[in-house]
């Protein structure tokens, strides 16, 4: 829904380049033009008024948290229901890495089945308020499906560049919600250049390329319900995957900003980043303690949502993790489909291979001695395992095919 309120909120300060911290208004940019640097959106911390308290009668989407979030016009946002999502305590999975508590922060049931619904809603609505005729966004799969159905729900066109290799299953709801495909011959990193160059061409809002700071800041909100969740605290550890590294800069970011508004008390958090061996640019300068991020010109990985060789949060993200005091580390796709196996016969989740991701990482974390048995522990899914299906079908046990009597069922029952 379109909500409808004359309520004008005036929490924004301005957008702040992460590197030199020249200030701009909150326009439509962003790069610093004095360094490149990227920017991202300073809010009026003494203005906001919050308290554990201010929630209680809010509806749980992502919107409940509108004074963290960059939209000055309430009558421009466009909600479909993303965010507050399950938080599962799971206690057969814990058992199975020997964990006293584990949680899976389960984003597979927002309104197109990620937490790219997340930034979504916020990036259209920005959208919207700035004006727009169209929108668009370079994607692997997941941002394309959010963008088209939040833009359908208001009319925007909506132009999706995307990898040409791309299961045809994740570009099926994209294409159902009525966004225009272009599949660009190449890579992700090649489908985000012509898409920055259309962004320019053409004056399109694009959601992750040229109104970049505002769309960011849509995924913070997976910390703050964690938070929220967990009683106001933080958990000792959080698991996140890793493309772009851009998600997991926003939920450190949430959580800090949670603890200066003194909504959580005790902020010992540390992040893990968890990326496919076959695309883990930032988990290799992790490793080598190096804060040069090296391009992986060709991917390769079952992991298709994580397949952004050139990361362009890489360093930031390195940088998150280091300040949290976590660790970066990549799984095999044969440790991915195992994950993926596992949490849905456990805790009846079916994720994507990026949610396969993470919990293969938390097992080889636990079995390195780098996560405790007394930590708290949540771990991000982040899709839905529909989302790859054509490359889930090569991996599945084939139905036991009998006879229809009972004595051919007895050979086949535990």
């Amino acid at each position: 829904m379109v909500i409808e309120s004359v309520e004008r909120l005036e929490c924004i300060r301005s957008l702040k380049c992460r590197e030199c911290g020249r200030e701009y208004p909150p326009i439509k940019i962003y790069a610093c033009e004095d360094c490149f640097g990227p920017l991202e959106v300073a809010y009026n911390y003494d203005f906001i008024e919050l308290d554990r308290k201010s929630f209680q009668d809010r509806p749980k989407t992502v919107w409940r948290y509108s004074e963290l979030l960059p939209v000055h016009h309430r009558t421009k946002i466009v909600d479909l229901g993303a965010g507050y999502t399950i938080l599962h305590r799971c206690d057969r999975l814990a058992k199975t890495f020997g964990l006293r508590k584990l949680y899976i922060k389960d984003d597979t049931v927002n309104p197109t089945y990620s937490f790219k619904d997340r930034p979504a809603t916020v990036a259209v609505s920005k959208a919207l308020e700035f004006g727009a005729k169209a929108v668009g966004c370079a994607s692997t799969g997941n941002l394309a499906a959010a963008t088209a159905a939040h833009a359908a729900k208001v009319g925007l066109p909506c132009y999706v560049f995307v990898p040409s290799d791309i299961e045809l299953n994740k570009i099926l709801q994209t294409t159902i919600y009525g966004a225009r495909i272009v599949a660009v011959k190449g890579n992700y990193d090649d489908a985000n250049r012509l898409a920055a160059q259309a962004s320019e061409a053409y004056d399109w809002a694009f959601v992750n390329i040229n109104i970049r700071p505002y769309y960011v800041e849509g995924s913070k909100t997976l910390a703050f319900e964690i938070c929220e969740q967990l009683g106001w605290r933080a958990p000792d550890r959080l698991i996140v995957p890793m493309a772009s590294g851009a998600l997991l800069c926003a939920i450190w970011r949430g959580l800090k900003e949670f603890q200066r508004l003194d909504l959580v008390d005790d902020l010992k958090t540390k992040i893990a980043g968890a990326q496919p061996t076959g695309c883990a640019p930032i988990s290799n300068a992790f490793k080598a303690n190096s804060l040069d991020v090296k391009p992986i010109e060709h991917p390769s990985t079952i992991s298709k949502s994580l397949a952004i060789g050139d990361p362009g949060d890489g360093f930031y993200a390195l940088r998150a993790i280091r300040e949290s005091g976590g660790v970066a580390e990549s799984v095999t796709d044969f440790e991915i489909l195992d994950a993926i196996q596992l949490l849905a016969k456990t805790e009846g989740i079916f994720a994507e291979p990026a949610g396969g991701v993470t919990v293969a990482v938390l097992k080889k974390l636990v079995e390195l001695g780098e996560i405790s048995p007394d930590e708290e522990v949540v771990c991000c899914v982040t899709g839905n395992g529909f989302k790859a299906a054509e490359t889930l079908m090569n991996c599945i046990a084939k139905p036991f095919e009998i006879e229809p009597t009972l004595e051919s069922l007895v050979k086949i029952v535990r």
